[in-house]
């Protein structure tokens, strides 16, 4: 006689700011990759040490510009987890739909043969920033005074 009883693995509902979080997390590991990967393309560090980006002539503005628009995703990583739920929702929709149109601009003038990794990580990305409005736009909905 067989007195084992089959068990079933336990799951559990993850919260939605654990997920956008966790999303971002992720996004942030492709664009770090990526960085990291293109400074193996030929070129590409004598042209930096050269104050070219890839995408124009690098001036402190330039610089700027990048670490203000990098700033914001490691940004979302605590944003996701500390805003209420009404903010959260609206700024994550607006933070993915944004970046979504940030990489398709970057995959659609990535051409060059050397940068098949970055168009690869840029689909990655694409997927996970369109993933994470969409999560933040079926965000669960509580009992009325639950979610402000």
């Amino acid at each position: 006689m067989n007195t084992t009883k089959k068990m079933d693995l336990q799951d559990f509902r993850i919260n939605i700011k654990v997920k956008l979080s966790a999303l971002w997390i992720s996004l942030m590991f492709c664009y770090i990759y990526g960085d990291f990967f293109s400074l193996f393309v030929p070129g590409r560090i004598k042209g930096l040490m050269n104050g070219q980006s890839g995408a124009g002539p690098i001036t402190p503005w330039v610089l700027l510009a990048y670490a203000i628009l990098l700033s914001i995703p490691p940004l979302m990583i605590f944003l996701s987890l500390i805003l209420k739920p009404k903010a959260n929702r609206i700024v994550n929709i607006a933070a993915g739909i944004f970046f979504t149109m940030v990489m398709l601009l970057v995959v659609g003038t990535s051409i060059d043969q050397w940068m098949l990794f970055y168009i690869y990580l840029g689909v990655i990305e694409i997927s996970i920033t369109s993933l994470i409005v969409y999560q933040a736009w079926r965000w669960p909905k509580g009992e009325s005074g639950t979610n402000k």
